[in-house]
């Protein structure tokens, strides 16, 4: 299904699909309501990749994007890939910046109990274009009080 989200604003980005990605579709939203585009493998169609437990490797996707001034991209994890394999992007989310025009790659790693095999097309990312704020850090004496206070990791409950 090649849907697009029910999003408040559109966006085009320009994207250069590498020798490597050609013949693969171009990231798309499965469902109407979803918020990230599946990045699949872009790996010779002879080739796979297999990880073994706890091994990483970094997939190519054969996508390289130009992404308006003032927006990000991130690579997020598969929900399936993570409950079904134990396999999830490693660095997550990594941050693709707007003054990047490299190849997309994602940094998977299995968690799970046995290999796991990657072929050519298989959907193994999401990718979310998001504004960014700029934040500017100022220094101060101290920081105003909340209820939470300094408590973490843990001090809200289980």
């Amino acid at each position: 299904m090649n849907a697009s989200p029910q999003a408040t604003a559109s966006l085009r980005v320009p994207v250069v699909q590498l020798p490597h990605g050609l013949g693969l579709p171009l990231p798309a939203f499965q469902t109407a309501g979803a918020a990230g585009l599946d990045l699949q493998a872009a790996i010779a169609s002879d080739e796979h990749i297999t990880l073994g437990k706890s091994e990483r490797a970094l997939v190519p996707t054969g996508l390289a994007l130009q992404l308006p001034e003032g927006y990000e991209a991130q690579v997020r994890p598969r929900s399936g890939l993570a409950v079904k394999f134990g396999v999830t992007v490693l660095n997550a989310p990594g941050t693709v910046d707007a003054d990047y025009r490299g190849e997309i790659k994602v940094l998977l790693i299995n968690h799970g109990s046995g290999p796991f095999v990657i072929t050519r097309g298989m959907r193994i990312a999401q990718l979310i274009v998001a504004p960014v704020t700029l934040a500017e850090l100022t220094i101060v004496a101290e920081l105003a009080p909340s209820g939470r206070g300094d408590g973490g990791f843990g001090s809200t409950g289980a």
